[in-house]
Formats: C-alpha cells, sequence, structure tokens
C-alpha cells in the first residue's frame, strides 16, 4: 500500500523541458475530459463565484493555464450570467499556450508564455487569480512565495483548485487512467500528482507560513481541495 502521510517529491513526466507536441496536446484534452467529468471545472466556477458579482466587469487570471480549457469554462458560466469577463492565461510552456490559442481562439484572453513570478501587472491588476492542479508540482519552499504572490497581485483576492493527497484517490485514478487514458503521461503522472497533493493541515501551515490570515478551505468532490484567499475571509 502508498504510504501518503507526506507529500511525495516524485517527478512527473509532464514537467520535463522535451516532451513533444502531440504527447502535451493528448494530456491536455484528456485533463479538460477528467476536469470536465469529476468536477474539476465546477470547483473552478465556485472559486470564481465567491469573487464575482452578476453583470460586473471582471478579469480573471490564471497562472499554469496549460491548454486554456479552466479559462473556458468560466467564460461558458459569465456568458450565461451576462458577466463581462477577460483573461489572462500564464504558462512557463509555450506550447502549452500554442494549444490553447489554438482551441480557444474566441477567449477574450492576453496569453503570457512565462513564469507567474516574472509577471508583472503594474497598476493593472486583475481582480481575480487563481491555480488548478498547479500547486503540487511545486515544493513547500516554492510554494510559500507563491502564496506571497497571488496576495500581492491580485485585487480582489485568489483561489486555488488542487488535490487531496488521499489513499482511495491514488487507487481510483491509477485505474481509471489504466483503463481509460490514451496518454502514456496521464498514467504515469496521475497518481504521482495524488502523492504530490495537500492534506487540510498542509494548507494551514503554507498559509501560516506565507504571513497570509485571511484564508478559506473546503473540501470538494472528487478529492480537490478549494483554497480561497480575500480580503473579507477569515483564517479557517
Amino acid at each position: 500500500m502508498i504510504n501518503l502521510r507526506q507529500r511525495s517529491y516524485q517527478k512527473e513526466l509532464m514537467d520535463a523541458d522535451d516532451i513533444p507536441f502531440d504527447a502535451i496536446a493528448q494530456t491536455l484534452k484528456e485533463l479538460n475530459i477528467i476536469n470536465t467529468r469529476l468536477g474539476g471545472h465546477a470547483i473552478t466556477i465556485k472559486g470564481v463565484q465567491s469573487f464575482i458579482q452578476d453583470h460586473a466587469p471582471a478579469v480573471v487570471c490564471e497562472i499554469g493555464c496549460g491548454g486554456g480549457d479552466n479559462l473556458f469554462a468560466i467564460y461558458k458560466y459569465c456568458a450565461k450570467k451576462n458577466i463581462p469577463v477577460t483573461f489572462i492565461g500564464i504558462d512557463i510552456n509555450a506550447e502549452c499556450i500554442a494549444f490553447a490559442k489554438q482551441q480557444y481562439p474566441q477567449l477574450p484572453c492576453q496569453w503570457i508564455c512565462s513564469d507567474y513570478a516574472a509577471v508583472d501587472f503594474g497598476d493593472n491588476k486583475p481582480g481575480i487569480i487563481f491555480s488548478s492542479l498547479f500547486c503540487h508540482h511545486f515544493t513547500e519552499e516554492q510554494l510559500v512565495p507563491m502564496l506571497q504572490w497571488l496576495r500581492q497581485n491580485s485585487d480582489k483576492g485568489f483561489f486555488i483548485n488542487d488535490l487531496q493527497r488521499h489513499r482511495l484517490a491514488y487507487y481510483l485514478i491509477k485505474y481509471i487512467t489504466k483503463f481509460f487514458s490514451q496518454s502514456y503521461m496521464v498514467k504515469n503522472d496521475a497518481c504521482i500528482s495524488v502523492a504530490r497533493g495537500f492534506t487540510k493541515q498542509d494548507w494551514q501551515q503554507l498559509f501560516q507560513k506565507a504571513g497570509i490570515e485571511q484564508y478559506s478551505i473546503e473540501w470538494k468532490w472528487a478529492f480537490r481541495f478549494l483554497v480561497t484567499s480575500s480580503q473579507t475571509l477569515s483564517g479557517l
């Protein structure tokens, strides 16, 4: 049985620098399916709902935007609610940005190929910044300054949608991807992602180290945490 008491630091194939574009495209398509069918996009929309008001213009930024499917899910939600929205998608991988542009040309989005930490918004901070399935790629030492950057660069606040480190989640995703995935990266990385995921206590310790007191942590199906920080929240 896998021991998940501590976070794993095993590298994922997706973190490599020399992945063929076809492999990236297949992986991003399958991640979109997983997010759609297992509720990942619904959690992201829940995070957005905590910040935006009906008919009020919004600027939403995603760091580690990958293939843009999270931003497109928000776009569809806002269109139904008649909420004017524009986007900023940031990813260090140029092929992910290229894929996102190709998949979603209708998105009113500024695509930025960069390390998120190198981006300077100046006086034009986005209202909301978020990440989805991004934080588990980083160590605790890297996550603390990331949380501080998210806080400093968002006008209204930020939220994080990421995996719970849980044994049942580990084995469920292992067998789901074994039988249904056509991506060798998804089959390899899915279990590793869960092992690199978080507990509620992990998040509490990270926010404490980052010096951020205003946050909430909500468990969501399927084995996710929605972590939200704004000026109006108290630590929970």
